[in-house]
């Protein structure tokens, strides 16, 4: 077999290295990129309950979350490196680590999560449009929301819910496949879109309210007794939470950087999410104490602080702010889908399958199979143990993480046979076993194994935040000794 032939059993022009002339991506692209992965709801809400709702001081919260930051920031350079410098893909950089045959099913554990979440947050996107119609029409005639037609459920969603649900779909299949230029700009305008939103908001429960706002802020602060045991294990345990809640964008960073023009760029972009996690937590903590002081003086009563953007815009109850903060939400949310979900899983469809899919045929395929999560989300899947199926998957990640370092930068020293990670010949540097790198392999198991424990021994759920820190140094230490005789 000729070296042309092995390499078209294996090449994807999707999947291959990036034009240097096609790299433009900079810092401010990958601040954009980070920004994205935190405006979200879950990202809000849990800024907010860190800082506000457990009753910890803020000092050490905001301690956390840039301790969190630096260690995302430098484990996401250090993956994402090896994808800048060849411009290739996360499931292709997994060939010199799991051997050209291997990296296409490690590949596709990513893959099942990112087709698994992909849809179930579409479900969630659809929902905040489904508000949006219904507002619409009741403004316009309120009775016709008592037609039979809406009344009738199919898999707990009536009408207006699979409308909105397949719009949503078709929206996100339409705008994600354009290339990565357009995608760029996705993510750069939904950045600055949410920012300005979220400064807006500030400004219009600032008001009269500053002073209330400031002197609540000031009461959870607090300098005494900062250096104890207890706030030290706090900080401990709310680094670890961060850091998880960011844990499944590090493992695909390369998905991105492979964009970037230079390491210099893609170290400062990445150290960027330290900047996003102040800025984003004042504003988030700002708006819920903001909003819990408003609705004081409006006498709304709330059980407790809420820090759920949605619960916040309900129980205001201003249409106009309800429309406003939906429209945010939507490209908050339908930009997380694009990069935790969407890419990670084209990528990983598109290196199990290079001779048979591209871009199109590719996104096609995930809307069929997130039509499907999504649309079994509310009456089987939410009911079931599946998140713990997938939470046992997503501790592969740290692992494959640990083997991907240990690989490129220790056994490799930082160069990869360009000629031989798209070549399935016997005597190609990555064919190792039958296309399986078994030490690779090997170690992920045993790294996954020590994660996994996290997960599913009780009394080891208290390191679950951390579980894929450990998996990660567990498989980068066996990988480095097995690998480096």
């Amino acid at each position: 077999m000729s070296q042309e032939k092995a390499n078209i059993n294996l090449t994807n022009w999707d999947i291959v290295g990036v034009n240097p002339n096609d790299k433009n991506w900079t810092s401010g692209d990958i601040f954009c990129f980070w920004a994205n992965n935190i405006q979200s709801l879950v990202g809000f809400s849990l800024i907010a309950s860190l800082y506000l709702v457990y009753d910890l001081n803020i000092i050490i919260v905001l301690s956390a979350c840039i301790s969190a930051g630096f260690l995302v920031s430098i484990f996401s350079y250090i993956i994402g490196q090896p994808s800048q410098k060849y411009g290739l893909p996360f499931p292709v950089i997994l060939r010199s680590s799991f051997g050209v045959a291997g990296a296409r099913y490690i590949g596709m554990l990513r893959g099942i999560v990112g087709l698994f979440m992909f849809g179930v947050q579409t479900f969630f996107i659809s929902k905040s449009i489904g508000y949006l119609i219904r507002i619409f029409i009741f403004n316009v005639d309120d009775t016709i929301l008592e037609n039979e037609m809406l009344l009738v459920f199919l898999m707990g969603m009536d009408l207006i819910d699979w409308f909105s649900f397949i719009f949503a779909l078709i929206v996100q299949l339409y705008l994600f496949k354009q290339g990565q230029n357009f995608i760029k700009y996705i993510l750069n305008f939904s950045a600055w879109f949410v920012y300005v939103g979220l400064a807006l908001f500030v400004v219009i429960l600032a008001g009269d309210n500053s002073k209330e706002i400031v002197s609540a802020f000031k009461l959870s602060v607090s300098t005494e007794n900062l250096v104890s045991r207890e706030n030290l294990l706090a900080f401990i345990s709310l680094t670890g939470t961060i850091f998880a809640f960011f844990s499944i964008v590090i493992l695909n960073i390369g998905d991105f950087t492979r964009y970037v023009k230079n390491s210099s760029e893609n170290f400062r972009g990445n150290l960027s999410l330290v900047i996003n996690l102040i800025i984003f937590s004042f504003v988030s903590v700002f708006i819920v104490l903001g909003a819990d002081i408003v609705m004081a003086k409006k006498m709304i009563e709330v059980e407790q602080l809420l820090t759920n953007p949605t619960d916040i815009i309900g129980k205001i109850d201003n249409s106009f702010l309800t429309i406003i903060a939906i429209l945010f939400i939507l490209v908050a949310s339908g930009s997380t889908n694009l990069i935790a979900n969407y890419i990670p899983t084209q990528n990983a469809l598109l290196n199990f399958f290079p001779k048979s899919l591209d871009k199109s045929s590719t996104g096609l395929l995930i809307v069929i199979i997130g039509l499907i999560f999504g649309g079994l989300w509310l009456p089987i899947l939410s009911q079931s143990g599946v998140l713990s199926i997938i939470d046992t998957i997503g501790s592969f990640f740290g692992p494959i993480a640990g083997v991907i370092i240990a690989d490129y930068y220790l056994i490799n020293n930082k160069e990869y046979i360009s000629k031989d990670i798209f070549s399935d010949l016997k005597k190609g540097a990555y064919f190792y076993t039958g296309g399986w790198q078994i030490k690779g392999l090997y170690s992920m198991i045993i790294g996954f194994i020590f994660a996994a424990s996290t997960i599913w021994n009780f009394e080891l759920r208290f390191l679950q935040s951390f579980a894929w820190l450990i998996g990660a140094l567990v498989s980068y230490i066996t990988y480095y000794l097995l690998a480096s005789d």
